[in-house]
């Protein structure tokens, strides 16, 4: 038995719907009398790859004293479960093992700032994936970086976005909007205790509900106890930052 992460599900709000299944790897949630279950600790790796799956926000990663996680034994279950033909059956887009959800690291983040290489126009992609929905929260892009959480819309209003804003910083992409929020304020929740972020730097667009992004950072803040800078800036639809007196004016 360790002190360690391990997913925690609520069974009140936890509704049976089953989606949270598939994008369990090891096979350490299965549905019980029609709620999800936490089967066996030994198959939770813990790094809430499930988080964003659940619509009701019923999972989230708590801290306490579990078995240790054994990767052999997950991966001999699963294979037992392929072979009895006993996996769910889901779409391309949500079956175990999609490697759209495997933590990579594609290159060393330089700091923001740093002058890109003269006539560069190579991506500032540091790792994958960047869906909040899909990124672990211990995986190794959050340790003691500068955190880029962005709208979805904002990389496509932003020509310059590369080398602007994402250049040197790890990323987290999010739509305030059409997300369901309460599993990303979990998943954020967990970035800040685990990751060791220097500090957030929130990209959003102007449109109103667009500000939930915002909200969603400053409840994880608080959340997690944390206090490290947070900073917000707004993008027109037309891809100009829009300072903070022009924005502070039209609420007026």
């Amino acid at each position: 038995m360790a002190i360690r992460e391990i997913v925690k599900i609520d069974e009140e709000l936890c509704d049976g719907c089953g989606k949270c299944i598939p994008d369990c790897v090891e096979g350490a949630l299965q549905l019980v009398n029609g709620k999800a279950r936490l089967v066996k600790e030994i198959y939770c790796d813990g790094l809430g790859a499930c988080l964003g799956s659940c619509p009701r926000g019923a999972i989230s990663i708590e801290r306490r004293e579990a078995e240790e996680f054994d990767e052999q034994a997950a991966n001999l279950y699963m294979e037992k479960k392929r072979l009895e033909n006993t996996l769910p059956v889901t779409d391309s887009i949500s079956t175990s093992g999609c490697p759209g959800m495997a933590a990579v690291q594609l290159k060393p983040a330089p700091k923001p700032g740093s002058p890109e290489p003269a006539g560069s126009s190579s991506s500032s992609l540091g790792h994958w994936p960047v869906q909040m929905g899909l990124v672990s929260p211990e995986a190794p892009c959050f340790k003691n970086s500068e955190l880029l959480l962005t709208a979805d819309c904002a990389p496509v209003a932003i020509p310059d976005f590369h080398s602007r804003y994402l250049s040197g910083r790890s990323v987290a992409l999010a739509c305030p909007k059409l997300d369901n929020i309460q599993p990303h304020l979990d998943k954020l929740t967990a970035i800040l205790i685990h990751g060791s972020l220097e500090s957030i730097k929130i990209l959003r667009m102007e449109v109103p509900c667009c500000s939930g992004l915002t909200r969603l950072a400053e409840a994880a803040l608080l959340a997690s106890g944390k206090d490290i800078p947070l900073e917000e800036i707004i993008i027109g639809i037309d891809g100009k930052e829009i300072p903070r007196t022009e924005e502070l004016n039209a609420l007026a």
